[in-house]
């Protein structure tokens, strides 16, 4: 808000003050007065909010965090399982503010200086963050110095202040610090005691509109035309519009705009739902040829206490209300001939989870779990001496449901539909068999289709199917082993039995111990299941390594399948962006005769392909050589590369590339190895290695 020495005097001038308004006012304000003093700290966050995925630059989501004490930075998981900080907001705004002498608009009239006690509010609360909402994912054209234009993907982040105004923040991405920050506009709500914000996003024939919805504490909702320069295809509302104007006191807690289709108007409509106390209040807004038409009203009778989360299912529309008590709501909208109405249903947490207080609600992505966090609630008439804050997962689809989805999705991407994987997985864990509807679902899908998406998630079962057959480990997994050590010592001559053995004897057994124990949660009949293996050693254990055999071999087969695929897309682009007898890093000769080289693979577009490329190499081979000793790499593994030498390379699964240097990336799932891009790569090799797993669609770090 100014320089560090004159708000220091100003804060002490305040604190002192003979007047009893500033002085209190000034003491009790946390914003003016973080550290408190004798008042606990400001530790932890106030609200955080997901960009959507292909933010960052894994393509994955960034993470905005505002913090107790009004800090908004920006987070992104660049490496796995680990956080970093790319920018903070909060210090870059304060500098744009500085250099404009704290006014929103050149033609304001100059302010006083802070050591009046008005200013001094003002310039705290219009940097003082309420909430921050991301956008979709728009484009944005970059003209290059040769004057050519390129499409830039671009997303914009919305931060409301107190004192009513939004800074809108536009991000080239993927966003990888200050340096990708493109702009930053502010514009005036003219609401009053702001409380919360959403973006409303809206495409009608081809074309996306775009606007801001602001909530106040004391009840208006209205939208907000957001005025963008260079973005392709976006339109914006020519003035503000008035969703519920009356000052009823009831605050405006969440707002979420869903995209629904109306099966009546033939044409895309927006659905807004906002909580306001006990209350819903929804918005259908339609264009038609007539303009914008608004259709408003309430559900009531939900709950008996204040809403405290609301959150919204994307996909069909259909809203989840909570309040402390522990029941959730959910409201399945359902069209009329003119807007429509709402049927409703309990969902009562304390049949499932017994006596609890809930403090808010999420639903996955696709839908598939209702993650609610809980503490305990009353027993016996009396509050709990402790909180034990706990985050309960509630499935929301059947097996059979989360199943169909995953066949008919047009996303086909199994990282973007996890929550839906998930309950699959589980099923398959849980009854150690691939249900027979699916399988021929799935076969189905891949005579017809032959998509490489029905491929991977076919992988997906049988690696499943595979997990749940094999024997549950002996020891636990993450628990650290000192067995060689102590080995050694009781190997040594001259050492007998040592007080080091028995211990060890007896940690063996309270491993066993603990193990039976947490067994004795399952299903008898899954223990049973289990048992069978050990309890007939020749005519158990033989058909169970033959069933994983089986599988294993099934395994293999697909995932050979989605290589030669991936193979056949490598060399397309080879062949398109290479001149003859042009060496590329990648192994083209190596791939071609990998491809050729099984006589049972019998692929008439690769057998064409191989041979423009082959015509286009004129008999060069331009082969891999060994950083450490020179010799040839040949091709003969999708997986490693060895020298004549014996030195072992991992080979990149995206290029085909063997890499030879220290540092290389995973795919989220473990299940490969890529490279990482140099400087000196073509524009098209950097394209190939942005791609996702081919195996599970997992993003590379």
């Amino acid at each position: 808000v100014g320089p560090k020495k004159e708000v220091a005097e100003c804060k002490e001038k305040f604190a002192n003050s003979m007047d009893p308004t500033v002085s209190q006012t000034f003491m009790l304000d946390r914003v003016f007065n973080p550290e408190g003093k004798s008042l606990p700290p400001m530790r932890g966050f106030k609200y955080s909010s997901w960009s959507p995925l292909g933010c960052d630059a894994n393509g994955r989501c960034l993470l905005a965090a505002l913090t107790m004490d009004n800090r908004l930075t920006i987070h992104a998981n660049l490496n796995r399982l680990q956080w970093v900080q790319l920018v903070d907001l909060t210090e870059v705004y304060g500098e744009r503010l500085y250099e404009a002498s704290y006014k929103l608009a050149k033609s304001d009239a100059p302010r006083g200086e802070l050591g009046d006690f008005s200013e001094f509010q003002r310039r705290h609360s219009m940097q003082t963050p309420v909430r921050m909402e991301w956008s979709g994912i728009c484009t944005t054209q970059q003209v290059k110095h040769n004057n050519e234009c390129r499409d830039v993907g671009s997303v914009l982040l919305a931060v409301l202040f107190e004192n009513s105004s939004i800074a809108v923040w536009q991000f080239q991405l993927p966003f990888l610090g200050k340096e990708s920050i493109t702009s930053c506009n502010t514009i005036e709500s003219g609401i009053n005691s702001p409380s919360v914000l959403s973006w409303w996003e809206y495409e009608h024939n081809n074309r996306k509109m775009s606007g801001l919805i602001v909530g106040s504490a004391f009840g208006p909702v209205k939208i907000l035309p957001v005025n963008l320069k260079a973005v392709k295809g976006y339109f914006t509302l020519r003035q503000p519009v008035v969703l519920w104007q009356e000052m009823d006191q009831l605050p405006v807690h969440s707002i979420k705009c869903i995209p629904l289709y109306h099966p009546y108007q033939k044409c895309s409509c927006s659905l807004v739902v906002a909580a306001r106390g006990p209350y819903v209040f929804w918005c259908l807004l339609l264009i038609s040829k007539a303009g914008l038409n608004v259709h408003n009203s309430h559900v009531t009778g939900l709950h008996s206490l204040p809403i405290v989360s609301m959150t919204a299912d994307k996909q069909n529309g259909t809203v989840y209300t909570c309040s402390s008590d522990g029941k959730v709501r959910q409201l399945i909208p359902i069209f009329t001939d003119l807007a429509l109405k709402f049927e409703h249903q309990l969902i009562k947490l304390s049949e499932v989870f017994g006596s609890v207080r809930t403090h808010g609600i999420a639903v996955s992505p696709c839908g598939a779990y209702l993650a609610v966090v809980t503490t305990e609630g009353m027993t016996n008439g009396l509050h709990p001496v402790n909180k034990n804050y706990q985050v309960q997962f509630v499935t929301l689809k059947t097996f059979e449901e989360a199943a169909a989805q995953l066949l008919e999705s047009s996303v086909q991407n199994l990282f973007r539909q996890v929550d839906l994987t998930d309950l699959v997985r589980w099923k398959i864990l849980k009854d150690k068999h691939i249900p027979q509807f699916l399988q021929e679902a799935l076969d189905k899908k891949i005579e017809s289709c032959g998509s490489t998406y029905f491929w991977r998630f076919k992988l997906f079962l049988l690696r499943i199917l595979y997990q749940s057959m094999q024997k549950a480990p002996s020891e636990v997994m993450w628990r650290p082993s000192h067995e060689d050590a102590k080995i050694l010592i009781s190997d040594s001559p001259g050492m007998g039995s040592t007080e080091d053995d028995q211990e060890e004897g007896t940690s063996k057994q309270g491993s066993k111990q603990s193990l039976c124990d947490t067994g004795k949660g399952t299903d008898v009949d899954d223990a049973a299941e289990d048992s069978l293996p050990q309890s007939s050693e020749v005519g158990g254990r033989e058909p169970m390594e033959e069933k994983l055999l089986e599988i294993q071999a099934q395994i293999e087969a697909v995932e050979m399948h989605l290589t030669r695929e991936h193979m056949k897309r490598v060399l397309g682009e080879v062949y398109l962006h290479t001149w003859i007898t042009e060496n590329t890093s990648i192994p083209t000769r190596g791939v071609c005769d990998f491809l050729m080289s099984d006589d049972g693979y019998d692929d008439r577009t690769a057998q064409v392909l191989i041979g423009h490329i082959l015509k286009k190499m004129n008999k060069q081979t331009f082969p891999e050589h060994c950083s450490l000793c020179k010799e040839i790499l040949p091709f003969t593994d999708r997986k490693q590369a060895v020298c004549s030498n014996g030195h072992i390379w991992l080979r990149c699964f995206l290029t085909y590339q063997s890499c030879q240097s220290l540092v290389y990336r995973r795919c989220l799932l473990h299940d490969s190895i890529a490279r990482h891009p140099t400087p000196e790569d073509p524009e098209w090799i950097k394209r190939l290695l942005q791609g996702p797993c081919t195996f599970c669609d997992s993003p590379v770090f």
